[in-house]
């Protein structure tokens, strides 16, 4: 799994989400009591106190007739309510309510009705003749007081103790549904060892040698730690490994500890933290308070940025226990030595947010920057996860590396587990090297889209993807075109694929313009063809203005402004702008001046393009008539339709960009 970010799954991990050797599921035969008891109690609360027949609301004609055929046995009044008991069973039914069916009658023996406003004055003479046992107390309260207050409290303690006693038995086994709240504090660490996981080594991992480079001392001090002790030198207590997303950091440092042969301890920063302030830092001196008890061993924290952002910059709601959990990590790596043989192992992307203390020397005292791969690194990682995949004899790694700059390790991945999926859709034995390039292109431009486009339609499309392509081969530093094709893929109809021929780390100002003026080809071709414009440009428009916005902002391409910062830094692993704090550090003139230099730039590039595409009018014909009978064109067979050679490189042209400048004037 070479030079991918991607957590290794563990197979061996021990259930219960805890560190290994503390905290296990309960056994089988504890949910077999529980519900045993829970069975019981159910038993014990239907059959010992059982539900009380309540008094039916019967009419007091009902009561009259029943006495008159003696079958009251005993009454109990209480003001005009007169409660009783039947003899035997009398069949009632209940009121309906208005709107509703009409209830089911039923047996009822107890009964209460409601003395009229007229007195009975032969009532009281009437029940004395039928034997009618006259009551001073209700008729309900005959129960033993103690059955009567077990009935009522009963159930309830009984319920309680029983899951207090499944409570303490689970805690203290350590783990299950219960115990949950017994181990809040303790740490959520993923133990990977030799005696329990597939041991990860340097030969697993690929393309970047430099940050192998920089850990290898870190083996050599965990394997021989008197090499370096006896001279006074000691370890470094942490190691902050810094890249983009995908580039191999958690398998780097899983391999640090496959090397080394030394328990590794993985938790992600997310999983210090929780809605209750302190737990975060309990974990934490769970995980140190683990580690010593298995040292020489290595603590990797994942994502740290979550945990280790600078205080006083943290969410509100969560600072409190976010900044107790820093400090708590702080404190324990001031409290530990490098001769006890511990080292701390973290990764990120976002280096820039983190708590200086958290980088001072004596905490994380070494950086390791894990780049993108280039193009041998790249290869290296295709071989590696190829190990295991049939590869035709046509497959050549190396071609496929060229053709993927810029990609991480776990794109490489992705992309090798498509083309072993894409070969056994085809039913092939073996994954040939078209298998690669289809996958790339679908990882690239995105799936092919079943949508039918009316003939105008499809024209429109391959002029506007015929610009791109047209503008890739004639303007001098462009990259290559790769293919161009008219069947819709992803969220767009038409898609012109460009790549570069080797891994770019620095960008001229020709070759920035260069591509502004590929990008705005498709626009320039619908307004030379057709002399109208449609809603496909948007994305082109997005991306050209985005480059033209950076050269004035950031990279002082204008002269007008001049070489002054203007926009904040990106992010160099993730993209992203880190943003102005407070308001815009220029003023309103000066914004007004970046609009008329972004937009000064787009329409020179657009005229640029629009002039370039009519002195090439006839290649771009012949390239659309060719993309209306085949869709789809490779690298070759556009060269051999429009008869272009490939764009020039820069390095054929003036050195500056006056003398390109003037060329461009001119055509415009």
């Amino acid at each position: 799994m070479a030079g991918t970010g991607d957590k290794a799954k563990a197979p061996g991990n021990r259930p219960g989400g805890g560190t290994a050797g503390n905290t296990t599921i309960p056994p089988r035969r504890t949910w077999v009591a529980f519900l045993l008891l829970l069975m019981v109690n159910y038993f014990l609360v239907t059959t010992l106190f059982p539900d009380q027949d309540e008094p039916a609301p019967v009419s007091y004609t009902l009561f009259r007739s029943e006495l008159a055929v003696d079958n009251v046995e005993a009454i109990h009044t209480r003001g005009e309510t007169i409660e009783g008991k039947f003899k035997s069973p009398v069949e009632w039914t209940p009121p309906a309510s208005e709107g509703q069916p009409a209830p089911e009658t039923r047996e009822v023996l107890n009964f209460t009705t409601i003395l009229p406003l007229f007195v009975d004055p032969g009532l009281e003479t009437e029940l004395i003749e039928r034997g009618v046992d006259i009551r001073a107390t209700p008729i309900q309260t005959e129960a033993n007081p103690l059955l009567t207050l077990l009935s009522a409290f009963g159930p309830a303690l009984l319920i309680i103790g029983i899951y207090v006693w499944l409570f303490r038995r689970a805690a203290r086994q350590g783990g299950g549904m219960f115990g949950g709240f017994g181990n809040i504090g303790k740490s959520k660490a993923r133990r990977f060892d030799k005696e329990t996981e597939t041991k990860v080594t340097f030969n697993d991992v690929a393309g970047i040698d430099e940050a192998e480079n920089e850990l290898v001392e870190i083996v050599d001090f965990l394997k021989n730690p008197e090499k370096y002790t006896r001279l006074g030198g000691t370890a470094p207590k942490g190691v902050l490994l810094v890249g983009s997303p995908g580039t191999g950091k958690t398998l780097l440092a899983r391999a640090v500890a496959g090397e080394a042969e030394v328990p590794f301890f993985s938790m992600s920063g997310s999983e210090f933290v929780e809605m209750i302030v302190g737990v975060g830092a309990a974990r934490v001196r769970d995980l140190f308070q683990e580690a010593r008890k298995h040292a020489p061993a290595i603590i990797f924290i994942d994502e740290i940025d979550s945990i280790g952002r600078a205080r006083g910059q943290a969410v509100m709601g969560g600072a409190s226990e976010q900044e107790q959990t820093l400090n708590q990590i702080l404190s324990e790596m001031d409290g530990f030595s490098s001769r006890e043989g511990i080292i701390v192992l973290a990764a990120t992307n976002q280096p820039d947010v983190l708590d200086r203390a958290l980088l001072r020397p004596g905490r994380f005292d070494r950086r390791v920057v894990v780049n993108l791969p280039d193009k041998n690194g790249r290869e290296a990682i295709f071989k590696v996860h190829t190990r295991k995949v049939p590869l035709a004899n046509d497959v050549d790694l190396g071609e496929i590396a060229q053709a993927t700059p810029g990609v991480s390790g776990a794109d490489i991945r992705n992309l090798v587990n498509e083309a072993a999926l894409l070969a056994a859709r085809r039913q092939q034995d073996k994954v040939h090297h078209k298998d690669f390039i289809d996958a790339l292109e679908k990882i690239v431009l995105g799936p092919e889209r079943p949508i039918i486009l009316s003939e105008a339609d499809k024209e429109r499309v391959a002029y506007h993807e015929g610009g791109h392509a047209i503008l890739g081969l004639v303007v001098p530093g462009a990259d290559p075109v790769h293919r161009v094709t008219i069947v819709p893929r992803g969220q767009a109809l038409g898609v012109t694929y460009q790549r570069p021929l080797t891994d770019r780390y620095n960008y001229p100002e020709a070759y920035l313009r260069a591509k502004v003026v590929g990008i705005l080809g498709g626009r320039a071709a619908e307004e030379v063809v057709y002399g109208t414009r449609t809603t496909g440009a948007e994305n082109d428009i997005e991306q050209a203005t985005a480059i033209a916005r950076q050269m004035v902002t950031r990279w002082g391409m204008s002269d007008k402004l001049g070489m002054v910062q203007l926009a904040p830094r990106q992010n160099s692993w993730t993209g992203q702008s880190g943003g102005f704090t407070g308001d815009k550090p220029y003023s309103d003139e000066t914004a007004k001046l970046i609009d008329m230099e972004v937009g000064r730039i787009i329409q020179e590039c657009h005229e640029d393009a629009k002039a370039l595409l009519r002195e090439h009018r006839g290649e771009l014909d012949a390239l659309v008539a060719a993309l209306m009978q085949k869709e789809s064109l490779d690298e070759k067979e556009i060269l051999d339709v429009t008869g272009l050679p490939p764009a020039p490189a820069l390095s054929d042209q003036p050195k500056t960009w006056e003398g390109a400048e003037e060329k461009a004037s001119a055509r415009r």
